[in-house]
């Protein structure tokens, strides 16, 4: 990619459709062509709507809905349960968008105005890391599907599936062969670019709609209408009671979340206008993940009397038809969905946080790549093999990520006043708005200590464990409070020394 810098146009995160702003008096330690602000924006209500469906249809989401469904609660509950979670996320997205959008920055570079145009790199350095697991959890989750469909085809392949034979760092042989082509599949989706990203996303999620409308048709006509129920499991809460399991419930939805929602900002950049995002947004999270929820529950519901117990993993709904074409274009539709929330929430966001830490030489692709080679080394199917574990995972994953995005949020409704000065976010001059002192804000470092601190210990320390599914909320709310705090003695804009 070459700039042309002297009309200030660029090429951005390897697209020669998207246009970018860089100024000569920009600092070029601060500023490539994929971190500089957008001249055109021009993504609508629907590609945000896509997005969202991409991040809901997966195999992820498949199975934290049908969670919501097995908690013991009555159907109604459930939903109320469900409703409230995803609009808090639909809110908090809607603030985390704003500035980006207004902008036309991505997560990384916003968060300068808040953490100095150096200390945007602990935040970066954070999200991406947290990215660099959930990247690996995510292509493990689709390499299942893959597999699936490896052993119809060729049961013979049965016998590398076994670990205690074929297994090496917790993975049996053909699954480190489905993980790996899965991998290699999405860094060739993503190495093409945003546009590439758009198109994909675009049709991906309506897709899995079109396959789950017709796996959920037909099960439930094989299992009978009456057979089909809204409440999987057995009924324990049907008063008062129920009440802390719908607020864990509505804990459980944010946290699942979490990660989209902070670096939602990285493709609200894109969006013609706050307006379209809010709407695409509207779409995407409480009318798009009721209907994949209800869907969810019906299909999960049917496989009782089909299959002679609840099934609540889609890729293992499918492996069980008896039609082999129905099972491959199941799992294929699957593994294709799981790419996607893949691509968009974990391999998009570390490009532009790791290419923020050395704009000079890691570009967004590299960055990109960065963080999928670190997901190989982590052994995410060791992060995501049981339920104890996976809730263990969450709730220190969102001790991380809630005190970034109080800051974020503090920072520019409170102490800035939705105002973010462009040009200053790419310039290392002391005189510089978000310069601070060293080019660090010891307010938001000093912030985000305790803020993500507090929650970990909830985590850890026994006898705390009924506030650990709310990690995400106490560092959130502590990171928020904090810094606004700190941040009262300033002026609203400038240079202040910490």
């Amino acid at each position: 990619m070459s700039a042309q810098v002297d009309a200030g146009l660029g090429t951005s995160a390897g697209d020669e459709h998207q246009t970018v702003v860089i100024k000569p008096s920009y600092d070029p330690d601060l500023v490539n062509e994929d971190l500089a602000p957008l001249r055109k924006q021009s993504w609508g209500t629907y590609n945000i709507f896509a997005f969202w469906m991409s991040d809901v249809h997966s195999v992820g989401g498949y199975v934290t809905a049908g969670s919501l469904f097995s908690l013991g609660l009555v159907s109604w509950q459930v939903l109320i349960a469900l409703l409230v979670g995803i609009a808090i996320v639909q809110v908090f997205c809607n603030l985390v968008a704003k500035p980006s959008q207004q902008t036309g920055t991505p997560y990384p570079v916003i968060c300068r105005a808040s953490f100095g145009v150096k200390g945007a790199n602990i935040p970066a350095i954070i999200r991406g890391l947290i990215a660099v697991a959930w990247y690996g959890i995510q292509t493990y989750l689709a390499s299942a599907a893959l597999t699936v469909v490896a052993l119809r085809f060729v049961p013979d392949l049965a016998v590398y599936a076994d670990r205690a034979q074929y297994g090496f760092a917790g993975l049996s042989g053909l699954g480190w062969a489905a993980f790996m082509t899965l991998w290699v599949l999405q860094a060739l989706v993503f190495w093409r670019g945003m546009e590439a990203i758009r198109a994909f996303i675009d049709w991906a999620g309506p897709a899995v709609y079109v396959v789950m409308i017709a796996l959920a048709a037909f099960l439930v006509a094989k299992a009978g209408i009456g057979e089909i129920g809204l409440t999987l499991g057995t009924v324990k809460y049907t008063g008062w009671d129920a009440l802390p399991v719908m607020i864990n419930a509505v804990a459980l939805v944010v946290s699942y979340f979490s990660g989209p929602m902070l670096n939602f900002g990285d493709f609200a950049r894109y969006g013609s206008s706050f307006e379209a995002v809010k709407r695409g947004n509207f779409w995407g999270l409480p009318v798009n993940f009721l209907g994949f929820s209800l869907l969810t529950v019906i299909t999960a519901s049917a496989t009782v009397p089909v299959f002679g117990h609840l099934i609540t993993d889609p890729v293992e709904t499918v492996s069980r038809i008896d039609s082999t074409f129905a099972v491959v274009l199941g799992a294929l539709t699957f593994m294709t969905a799981t790419i996607g929330i893949n691509i968009v929430a974990n391999f998009v966001s570390p490009a532009f946080d790791f290419s923020n830490v050395s704009p000079r030489r890691i570009s967004w692709r590299m960055g990109g790549m960065i963080a999928a080679v670190g997901s190989i080394f982590i052994t995410p199917w060791n992060l995501y093999n049981n339920p104890a574990v996976i809730h263990y995972t969450l709730d220190i994953l969102g001790a991380f990520i809630g005190p970034l995005f109080g800051i974020l949020i503090a920072d520019f409704y409170r102490v800035k006043n939705e105002t973010i000065i462009v040009d200053d976010l790419y310039t290392m001059s002391p005189a510089g708005t978000y310069w601070y002192t060293d080019g660090y804000n010891r307010a938001a470092v000093g912030a985000i200590i305790p803020s993500a601190l507090i929650p970990v210990l909830c985590v850890l320390l026994p006898g705390l464990e009924g506030v650990a599914n709310f990690t995400w909320f106490i560092g959130c709310g502590l990171g928020f409070t904090i810094y606004a705090l700190i941040m009262r003695r300033r002026p609203v804009l400038g240079a202040q020394p910490a």
